[in-house]
């Protein structure tokens, strides 16, 4: 059997460009096991194929139960010898060399046996990604029709978009639109303003494959940035227009966009709904669909109705809700009627309309009311509270103590920071308050566990919900040991200062471990060479050596140089490692602060939109915030390292990239850096 037809799947590159060619994907000769796996689904698993392949010389059926047995969802409900009788009802010779093809035909197979095993449920998070195939994925007409109206209103007047709408909701027209990419960027950009410079999107009514690669890969990163899900999303995902995860990630969009005034910070009139200040404490820990509940039972209450509404689905069936809702809000275009009516469908009619009167859009039907759309009446109650919240009065010692709580911008910023890393590594907790939510220890041991695996002793660890208070204490006190054990500075720190919620020392934990995991990063990508670790000085130095080699001037001192601030040396950067990524003609000086602005907004999406997985804002730049800066420098390091290692082809040596660059050059472009301890210290310290 020969290799091509052995190894039948291929990584495509743009052919219209020699040097730059831009990663497309894992493609399978089988189209509808394609349709099985997103994009990073199946890099994850030719990841692990070639892996064996290159270790044993093949892959035969007998090297699959210790492979399947390391995958997350397996490993927890499968023992080796069970997979290995699994994959004995479909080969007989447990010696006989499999493809890849067969490799994934076999991952699916021990898929479906793993739902049935665990309850028969698609939704399990023990998997990748558990139902990833456009068969499991039915698409909600009614949303899809709810999310082409939210994008024919709010991408109406938008130069560029306004000559493909309106969208017709009954045709595809919304997933080959989202093809190109531009449709997710604009709407990043409504939902968190100023996300995307409107500059580094490519738009043009035609697209190579990768001006259109660059747009989606800006898209996810900047998705991830404002606190959407990508996790198993890839930019080929997206540029195949997969109908469920188009409409999941618009969906998250605009879900973001609707509850963004749901804070103390954006509408401080919600300390109405508490009635002292330890209530305040809790309400800025809740999430925004939560806080959207209690402030509609707030007026609900008042309002004389006696249920209590927990969901956005089955509690709101009946219309009843959103009548004595409407009636409390605005009695003016609302009045009685709506609660006179017996019939639910003509209820929910009747409430759509007095909606209406307050300039609330109909995005959904009297029949999305009735059937308990979660998604759609979650959005439906966003938009009452957008146009008409009724909260007036302002207790002033309610209003002081909330301004106490109320973090200064640094320290939003970086905690802003971290809950978004933190949310981006898809473990399955999702945070909302980095100071509220970690407290019990249980999401840093499921961050832990993910950036250093097998380091977290889950038997002597408690989920949420915790009673007992000593057992988040527990919960802590192993995070501080495992913070030890990877060199973490915690001198004098014990478990209950997290369990107090003491924000300074988890910003310097948060930290720590973010930067622990970026150098992580960088150290595997020469994982096969002997030296030191990567220091802060290592990444210091590149950086410098990098833009040196392009011929440039500029140079940075250190983390905190205050010269960075213009941005110019990142752009500098930036054009080094990919010299088409910077439009020279849009870079301004960086003298007033105007144009610091400019910049530090244009290198943000310049770098996501090569690969940065990033979550500073731009005054970090302007300011220097030399934590922010570190990890902005090694990202772009990690993705111009590990670039060649990404676009290898099956048929190229496993040492060689397309451009010609070896894997050994790369190492060595970092082994060969001046490594000085003395400069790592001081280009970390603060």
């Amino acid at each position: 059997m020969t290799f091509s037809v052995l190894f039948r799947v291929f990584v495509v590159f743009s052919p219209t460009e020699s040097n730059m060619s831009s990663f497309v994907g894992v493609l399978v000769s089988d189209q509808w096991l394609q349709s099985q796996f997103t994009q990073v689904e199946l890099r994850t698993l030719k990841s692990k194929y070639v892996s064996e392949r290159t270790q044993s010389g093949r892959v035969t059926v007998g090297n699959l139960p210790p492979i399947f047995k390391k995958l997350k969802g397996f490993s927890e409900l499968f023992t080796e010898d069970e997979i290995k009788d699994a994959l004995a009802e479909s080969y007989q010779n447990m010696d006989e060399e499999i493809d890849f093809e067969s490799f994934l035909r076999a991952h699916l197979n021990l898929q479906s046996r793993a739902i049935a095993k665990d309850g028969g449920s698609k939704s399990s998070s023990s998997f990748l990604k558990a139902a990833t195939t456009t068969v499991h994925h039915a698409i909600n007409e009614s949303e899809k029709a709810s999310y082409v109206a939210h994008i024919n209103n709010y991408l109406a007047e938008d130069k560029f978009m306004s000559q493909f709408l309106p969208i017709d909701p009954s045709t595809n027209a919304l997933f080959d639109l989202a093809k190109d990419g531009v449709l997710l960027c604009k709407l990043i950009n409504i939902a968190v303003p100023g996300t995307i410079d409107d500059r580094a999107i490519n738009t043009k009514r035609v697209l190579n494959p990768w001006e259109r690669n660059e747009n989606h890969t800006l898209g996810l990163n900047s998705a991830k940035a404002i606190g959407c899900t990508v996790v198993n999303i890839g930019t080929q995902d997206l540029i195949e227009g997969r109908p469920h995860l188009v409409l999941g990630l618009i969906s998250q969009v605009i879900k973001i966009q609707l509850l963004a005034d749901l804070n103390l910070k954006k509408t401080p009139q919600l300390v109405e709904l508490v009635e002292d200040d330890k209530d305040v404490e809790e309400l800025i820990s809740l999430a925004p669909d939560k806080l959207l509940l209690k402030w509609m039972n707030f007026h609900l209450k008042k309002a004389g109705y006696e249920k209590q509404v927990t969901n956005f689905s089955s509690d709101l069936k009946d219309g009843e809700a959103y009548a004595y809702l409407l009636n409390a809000l605005a009695p003016e275009v609302a009045g009685p009627s709506a609660l006179a009516t017996s019939d639910p469908t003509e209820r929910a009619n009747m409430v759509l309309e007095q909606a209406e009167k307050l300039d609330c859009k109909r995005y959904l039907t009297p029949k999305d009311i009735v059937e308990g759309s979660p998604n759609l009446n979650l959005a439906f109650v966003a938009q009452i509270f957008q146009h008409r919240n009724g909260l007036t009065t302002v207790d002033s010692q309610k209003m002081s103590f909330a301004e106490m709580m109320t973090d200064d911008a640094e320290t939003s910023r970086e905690e802003r920071c971290f809950r978004l890393w933190i949310n981006s590594l898809g473990i399955a907790t999702y945070v909302n308050n980095v100071f509220e939510d970690v407290r019990n220890g249980w999401v840093l041991l499921e961050v832990l566990d993910k950036v250093s695996p097998a380091s977290v002793n889950w038997k002597l660890a408690t989920k949420p919900p915790i009673k007992m208070p000593f057992r988040k204490v527990e919960n802590c006190n192993q995070v501080i040991k495992i913070g030890k054990e990877l060199n973490f500075s915690l001198v004098n720190v014990a478990g209950n200062d997290i369990v107090q919620g003491n924000k300074k020392l988890l910003l310097a934990f948060l930290w720590q471990l973010m930067r622990f995991t970026m150098l992580q990063l960088l150290r595997n990508l020469r994982s096969h060479s002997q030296g030191k670790e990567i220091t802060d000085a290592d990444i210091l130095n590149w950086a410098n050596n990098k833009v040196k080699r392009a011929g440039r001037t500029s140079q940075m001192d250190s983390f905190k140089d205050k010269n960075l601030s213009g941005g110019v040396f990142f752009l500098e950067l930036l054009s080094a490692v990919e010299p088409r990524v910077v439009n020279w003609s849009l870079v301004t000086k960086g003298e007033t602060d105007e144009d610091k602005k400019l910049n530090a907004t244009y290198i943000i999406s310049v770098a996501r939109k090569l690969g940065c997985s990033i979550f500073l804002l731009p005054e970090d730049i302007i300011e220097v915030n030399q934590k922010m800066i570190l990890i902005l420098t090694a990202s772009i390091m990690y993705w111009s390292l590990k670039k060649p290692e990404e676009n290898i082809t099956p048929e190229a040596s496993p040492k060689a990239s397309v451009d010609g660059e070896s894997e050994t050059d790369v190492v060595d472009e970092v082994s060969n850096l001046a490594i000085d301890d003395t400069t790592s210290e001081n280009a970390s310290s603060s």
